[in-house]
């Protein structure tokens, strides 16, 4: 690595000759040592010379120049090298004059544990302990489709328990639910092998890397295996298999399944703003997608700003493709084929691609002219003032809390609460409640539950009150919230309202008829956002509760019935909200007349 310290063009004459002449990455500081730019050469010296020539290209680099006082250079030993360092330093560094990556999102991985009886779950956190990481992948929605997929397909285990070969042969667990639903074939018992468990486990490798043949195969031999064994109950099984990876492989985007292992790039330009599409293509399949924006600093070409997204979306996504499909020649000195398609399978990839990314670059403008992108903090106040004088409110809103029950198929009750100050997520305070004092789905008397502890506790910290409290809901939970609001003595410090679902009415509480804001206001705009955050908090806490088997099934809670009874009918109608809307005589056909008349009785009670 060398030094030198620039002050102006003519000590930078001095000094050039001791410039070396190799490949290799140069940086810019300021006088404050900040990192100003990054670069890449194939000649040093002549790479770095070309900035202190008595004509500037453009006005961005006469800025840039004027502002360097510290050269770094670093040698490598190819134009390979240099290009991936320049990469790995812009995207670690973000300097003030290179392309600006706009997308500082994680992604979320499927981890397979490194444990016996290997536990497959997603996560965002990627550590070094000999697990296998499969991803990453763009969103967490899709995480959760491809597991829940697999999960109707390969039967694994989700507990946490320490399935050790010692633990196991001492029998220290007993099958759970689980085992009982039939999603899973009781390891921890010793019901089924390691060997048969990491079959099943490869064939949930080959499916979620998009490569479904192998996986079809082995549940081919599996099913033959048991006709000829006359099993034909486990062959059936099989079967079935088979037609849910084939309905899954319909839905996927097939192009080619000879095609390979591929990456499909392409770009639009906007001024200085660029959009980059990705395809991940596996065996023919696209595993992957995702558009970023990119904002270029240095009037950089297309086929820069393209090579350099590329870089970084292989890295992020560790793509090991051997062929990268683009619409015009880049500099890519990775050791990787460049195609650029004129006709057939690879050129429909690239249309597909170039649709992709004119259809986000489409959206964005649709965002920003419904005013749905981040907004300034003047901007935000502007629409508070707004929000004020359209419900009448005595101040600004400058707090806001909202809350929202969760129920899933009509069991487990949550709740949560979001908190905006303002106008933007305070995430540190949003709060979720696991229900207490009731039994069973009470949408109203947990609601009166939760506003009760959320102000109760925050008057005992002597913590501030918002301005505003919305109920989603309407008016039923609005009057539920205003019961504890009473009792706790709020009215007149804080205005609590309620929005209906489906309308987007607000209601105040006494009021018989409704207000409707303009469904185009930036009042409602802000209202829809707090409502969408809570019920998203929401529902990912009652998820991750229901992962965890954190919550105490309702059934329990009807005496004389335990939970053998309760793993029958689960067994047998799959839920309670379906358990629920079943007849006497059809629980007694499955647990007898008495555990059904009790059951019959609890629940219309």
């Amino acid at each position: 690595m060398g030094l030198l310290n620039i002050m102006t063009q003519k000590e930078f004459s001095a000094i050039a000759s001791t410039i070396p002449t190799l490949p290799g990455i140069y940086k810019y500081y300021d006088t404050a040592d900040e990192l100003l730019y990054v670069g890449k050469a194939k000649h040093l010296r002549k790479r770095v010379s070309s900035y202190f020539s008595k004509t500037f290209t453009t006005y961005k680099t006469h800025e840039l120049v004027q502002r360097i006082h510290r050269i770094e250079f670093t040698i490598v030993n190819n134009e390979q090298d240099a290009f991936l360092l320049e990469n790995t330093l812009i995207k670690e560094f973000q300097p003030r004059f290179n392309i600006s990556l706009k997308d500082g999102k994680t992604y979320p991985y499927i981890v397979i544990k490194n444990e016996p009886f290997p536990r497959v779950f997603f996560t965002r956190r990627k550590i070094k302990d000999g697990s296998q990481y499969l991803g990453p992948y763009t969103s967490v929605e899709k995480v959760r489709e491809l597991l829940d997929f697999v999960k109707q397909t390969i039967l694994l285990r989700t507990c946490k328990l320490n399935l050790s070969d010692n633990n196991i042969k001492k029998k220290k667990f007993k099958v759970c639910l689980e085992y009982h639903l039939g999603n899973c074939k009781g390891p921890c018992e010793g019901l089924q092998t390691e060997e048969n468990y990491d079959a099943e486990l490869q064939q949930l490798v080959n499916i979620l890397k998009g490569n479904i043949s192998p996986a079809l195969q082995h549940f081919k031999i599996e099913m033959q295996d048991h006709v000829k064994k006359m099993e034909f109950e486990k062959a059936a099984r099989y079967k079935s298999k088979i037609e849910h990876l084939k309905t899954y492989q319909a839905r996927s985007a097939v192009v080619n399944t000879r095609m390979g292992t591929v990456d499909v790039f392409s770009i639009l330009e906007d001024g200085e703003i660029a959009y980059v599409n990705y395809l991940a293509i596996n065996a023919g399949t696209i595993v992957q997608t995702k558009t970023i924006t990119l904002e270029k600093k240095m009037e950089e070409t297309a086929a820069e700003v393209l090579a350099f997204a590329a870089a970084q979306m292989r890295d992020s996504f560790a793509s090991t493709a051997s062929e990268i499909i683009v619409p015009f020649a880049i500099d890519f000195p990775q050791d990787v084929r460049i195609t650029i398609p004129k006709a057939g399978d690879k050129k429909k990839l690239l249309d597909l691609s170039e649709k992709n990314v004119n259809y986000f670059r489409e959206e964005l403008k649709k965002r920003k002219m419904l005013n749905l992108s981040e907004k300034t903090s003047s901007e935000k106040q502007q629409v508070l003032q707004q929000l004020q004088i359209d419900l009448q409110l005595p101040a600004m809103p400058l707090h806001i809390e909202c809350f929202d029950n969760s129920n899933l198929q009509g069991s487990y009750p949550v709740s949560a609460v979001v908190v905006f100050k303002n106008g933007s997520p305070s995430k540190a305070e949003y709060r979720r409640f696991k229900i207490k004092t009731v039994t069973g789905i009470n949408d109203f008397a947990s609601m009166t539950e939760v506003v009760y502890r959320r102000y109760k506790r925050l008057l005992d910290e002597k913590q501030p009150l918002p301005q505003l409290i919305v109920i989603d809901g309407g008016k039923g939970q609005l009057s539920a919230a205003m019961l504890s609001v009473s009792k706790l003595k709020l009215p007149g410090t804080t205005t609590v309202v309620g929005l209906a679902k489906n309308e987007e009415e607000i209601f105040f509480p006494g009021d018989t008829e409704s207000v409707k804001l303009p469904w185009d206001s930036e009042s409602l705009k802000l209202i829809r956002r707090i409502r969408d955050e809570v019920h998203s908090y929401g529902i990912t806490y009652h998820r991750n509760l229901r992962s965890k088997g954190a919550f105490v099934n309702e059934l329990e809670q009807v005496p004389g019935i335990g939970k053998a009874t309760i793993n029958q009918l689960l067994k047998e109608f799959k839920s309670v909200k379906n358990i629920k809307t079943k007849t006497e005589g059809e629980m007694a056909a499955i647990v007898g007349k008495a555990k059904a008349a009790l059951l019959m009785a609890y629940l219309n009670s």
